[in-house]
């Protein structure tokens, strides 16, 4: 049963259809809260909403999700309707969320960031148990580094002689000081540095 009813659909401030956009619009309202953006790492949303003057978020997709945080190592599932209250650095009454712990799926309450951005997050079951990790296993940095029309998050290789392109999704300094030299094909795909 949906937690969200049409009476909340109505008193939304925001209500989006469709997964970009609903991609953009939950990253960008966890950033806003002070939150990581890669905490909600759902796929094929067909629906996100938020309710300004109560805090009530709610996002739905197609199907559940498991996903793991590789930073931690730790498997989570999101199920096809996710709802909270979100306020400036915690999300509370979280529904559609659990963490596996051992051999049992948790189901988590609340999330709550300490000494942001750099400090911790503290994950709370609904039993009371927590568990806290870096902020930084739950970021998602900004792979796009546009230099001359050219994104080289998708369109550079790699791996280009002995240079390596990209590290961690980021570029690395040396072709940042060499990015005068990049001579750019028709494809937009480096051809020599």
């Amino acid at each position: 049963m949906s937690l969200v009813t049409e009476e909340i659909k109505a008193s939304a401030s925001e209500v989006y259809y469709g997964d970009a956009i609903g991609q953009e619009k939950s990253k960008f309202l966890l950033t806003e809260m002070g939150l990581p953006n890669g905490l909600l790492p759902l796929e094929d949303i067909i629906e996100c909403g938020y309710v300004k003057d109560t805090g009530f978020v709610w996002l739905k997709q197609k199907k559940q999700k498991v996903h793991k945080f590789e930073k931690i190592g730790k498997l989570v599932q999101y199920a096809t309707e996710v709802t909270a209250v979100i306020e400036k650095f915690k999300i509370k009454k979280l529904t559609g969320v659990k963490s596996k712990e051992l051999l049992m799926w948790i189901t988590l309450s609340e999330i709550s960031v300490d000494d942001p951005p750099t400090g911790k997050i503290t994950f709370t079951a609904t039993s009371g148990l927590y568990r806290t990790f870096p902020v930084s296993a739950f970021r998602i940095e900004d792979v796009k580094k546009d230099v001359g029309g050219v994104d080289l998050a998708k369109d550079v290789k790699k791996d280009v002689g002995s240079v390596d392109l990209a590290k961690d999704g980021q570029v690395v300094e040396e072709v940042k000081k060499d990015v005068a030299q990049v001579d750019v094909a028709k494809e937009t795909q480096v051809k020599e540095v």
